[in-house]
């Protein structure tokens, strides 16, 4: 009997796949044992070709070879990753090797990366499929004692694979359009697109919102506060002189308690998290990007173990895995958690109503803890944070409802009235879970609930206080990563047919949680938008661009329709030749539509520098890192640095400092005055005895981009200065 391969997605992945599996003996991109072969992937190795690999008027950029529409997609091998792809290849054509296992992440995407290195080697053989959403060594083995026949999965490829080559044909063909009709590096894409659009309907709102004065009236009563309402409820009034007269005429009145009104109430336990609703905490409450909490996530998943899949889109679990909840209760016994996970375990039986929903579990369930026992001191600080975000919620979500009472006051002072609201907990329930340093939307109070005191309909009491309360009506808010997050997973509000925006509820909405991180960074990477403190906002480009591309692409219509027909093709309802046919078809369309476009595009940012390159202008950009010098030719892609944001530390302030100027003139400056020379700043870092390894590992997190690394020069030029001493 042969050896069985198998074909992991990555090789932190794969190396504990091998050490499950007692493949000890290591080569050259895989590891070797009695029965098992494992290797992998660098997440892919082979993707679509580029145009010009179909023909080659497509290598250069214009508007007479669109659109390109070849009939028969190619596969290549990611240069960057050839060794490992002849690595897997010739494993796969080793005569020993009788069975392929993929044990790529189980997923639309997972699928796609095997089955394409798979295609593009020949293989032939019998293929079995592991599917598993921990990678814990219970879950691995149980995993490979419960292999499925690969076949099970054709049409979840033949989905992934209909996906790939859609947004190849609409993606490449309009952004190429957009850049030859506008000379200008501008892209397009069907979740893209939409994001963006978003942010700039949000800005053009913000924009023509015109604030208006309202007021509201406060009165102070002994141990609690009322505020004045209509009799209509309403508790405020744009007419200034009419709530001035009110306010007037309460002076030196009393009030009495006409009515005290208590409520039962409860709220039941948040869901758990899937990798959105995660990524917006995390943002909420750390400020880490999506990508951030993303790359955390899949530490604590791959690395360390402790907790399951990450790109899920489903918040409950599945009937087969409540057997497994005791034990990973008993793997959160360890520092705060302790108490919590004793407590859940001691009411047996488990309380899982707000947890199990076989309905809606997906390829993946929930982000749970897994059964491995933790050491938090290996944690890094972010990977901490992220653990105990998830950690809490999984108490929380096996806790009973938070119930209050609702207590509302009603009362008259000079004939007036007012209303006064407060809450008594009658059990804390879930909330146990939470400190006071996290409030979850689920918690949020209304304005004005307070403690209120023990009273009786028809006390009386003085107020010591009547007084206006101005205010102004706000526009809406900007959008943070954390709320564009739950913009691109409900997005149905902008879509007008309701069929369509049942689909977008149905899926996962803008891109997928794997994904949304990646087209966020892109958007920053392209320009079209940047952050101010938490908030993004759009930049001249990104509100031109929304404006130039055809209409359709603005929409999540798009998308909605797209991920029917995926749904279909993974379900064996639909047909994937179908599908891209309609899609050679509409990109042609797209492309008509650019060509035929009397729209305008300006260079709001456009400098008199040019480029020393090619001779065009510059535009002044606001990266990720700082600010920069850009050449708006695509072919030629020269840019240079002007201000960097380093990971170097203001002495007073200990803030990042920011790097000015080119040369030996570089400068440090601090938002809080400090300025400082960069051969100062050497010269600093050398006599506070700032070792070699502090150094290269200052160098190493410096961002890595051609023309805006001159802090990273500079330092090297340092450290290899201080290796001849």
């Amino acid at each position: 009997m042969g050896k069985t391969l198998v074909l992991a997605e990555k090789p932190s992945v794969g190396r504990e796949l091998a050490r499950v599996l007692g493949c000890g003996r290591g080569a050259n991109g895989y590891l070797e044992g009695a029965n098992y072969i494992v290797t992998w992937a660098l997440g892919h190795l082979v993707t679509l070709a580029d145009p010009e690999a179909y023909d080659k008027q497509w290598e250069k950029w214009e508007m007479d070879t669109l659109p390109m529409l070849p009939q028969n997609m190619k596969l290549v091998v990611i240069p960057e990753s050839r060794r490992q792809y002849q690595t897997v290849a010739g494993l796969m054509k080793r005569p020993d090797v009788s069975e392929l296992v993929i044990a790529t992440d189980a997923g639309r995407e997972g699928e796609l990366v095997a089955r394409w290195i798979m295609q593009k080697a020949g293989w032939k053989g019998k293929t079995r499929r592991l599917w598993i959403s921990s990678q814990t060594d219970k879950a691995i083995r149980d995993g490979f004692r419960n292999l499925r026949p690969a076949a099970e999965y054709d049409a979840l490829y033949r989905s992934a694979q209909a996906r790939s080559e859609a947004d190849w044909l609409v993606g490449l063909n309009v952004t190429r359009a957009l850049t030859c009709k506008w000379g200008a590096q501008l892209s397009a894409g069907r979740v893209q697109t939409p994001t963006l659009a978003m942010i700039v309907r949000r800005e053009e709102e913000i924009r023509r919102f015109v604030p208006k004065e309202f007021w509201g009236i406060t009165a102070k009563l002994p141990g609690f506060m009322a505020y004045w309402r209509d009799a209509k409820g309403n508790a405020s009034s744009f007419d200034k002189a009419r709530m001035e007269a009110i306010a007037a005429k309460l002076k030196g009145k009393g009030a009495v308690l006409t009515r005290v009104e208590k409520t039962w109430k409860q709220t039941p336990p948040p869901a758990a998290y899937d990798l959105t609703e995660l990524q917006r905490d995390a943002n909420k409450k750390y400020a880490y990007s999506a990508k951030e909490t993303l790359s955390l996530m899949q530490s604590l998943y791959e690395r360390h173990k402790l907790l399951t899949y990450p790109r899920t889109d489903s918040r409950y679990i599945s009937d087969d895995v409540v057997a497994t909840l005791p034990e990973r209760l008993r793997s959160c016994m360890t520092d705060v958690y302790a108490p919590l996970a004793q407590e859940v375990l001691r009411k047996r039986p488990l309380q899982t109503k707000y947890i199990v929903n076989n309905a809606r579990v997906t390829d993946h369930h929930a982000i749970i803890p897994t059964e491995e026992q933790p050491y938090l001191y290996n944690l890094t600080g972010p990977e901490r944070n992220i653990y105990d975000l998830v950690v809490r919620r999984f108490l929380a979500v096996l806790m009973p409802p938070y119930e209050y009472e609702e207590i509302k006051m009603t009362l008259d002072i000079g004939g007036e009235t007012f209303v006064a609201k407060g809450r008594h907990v009658l059990q804390n329930g879930w909330r146990a879970a939470y400190d006071r340093s996290f409030s979850l939307e689920e918690e949020a109070e209304d304005e004005g609930e307070q403690n209120l005191p023990a009273l009786k309909q028809g006390d009386r009491f003085p107020v010591s206080v009547v007084q206006l309360r101005p205010g102004k009506t706000s526009p809406p808010a900007r959008y943070t990563e954390a709320t564009l997050l739950s913009a691109m997973e409900h997005p149905s509000a902008s879509v007008s047919d309701r069929s369509l925006s049942k689909i977008l509820e149905e899926t996962s909405g803008l891109g997928t949680p794997a994904t949304r991180a990646d087209i966020i960074e892109k958007l920053f990477s392209a320009f079209y938008m940047e952050r101010r403190g938490k908030e993004l906002v759009p930049t001249s480009k990104g509100i031109q661009l929304v404006e130039l591309v055809p209409e359709e692409l603005r929409s999540a219509e798009l998308t909605a329709r797209w991920e029917d027909t995926l749904a279909g093709i993974a379900k064996g309802r639909a047909s994937d030749r179908d599908f891209i046919s309609g899609m050679r078809k509409y990109a042609a369309e797209l492309v008509t539509q650019v060509k035929a476009s009397d729209k305008i595009y300006r260079h709001d940012n456009q400098t008199r520098s040019p480029c020393p390159e090619c001779g065009k202008y510059l535009l002044k950009v606001k990266g990720k890192r700082g600010e920069m010098l850009v050449c708006p030719d695509r072919e030629c892609g020269y840019r240079r640095s002007l201000t960097q944001i380093t990971n170097a530390r203001c002495p007073n302030c200990h803030k990042k400092m920011e790097l000015r100027g080119e040369g030996d003139k570089q400068t440090f400056a601090c938002v809080c005055g400090y300025r400082e020379k960069l051969s100062d700043f050497k010269e600093r870092r050398s006599t506070a005895g700032a070792n070699k390894r502090e150094v290269q590992r200052y160098l190493a997190n410096q961002e890595d981009k051609p023309g805006s690394s001159a802090m990273a020069d500079a330092m090297a030029k340092w450290l290899d200065a201080n290796k001849k001493k």
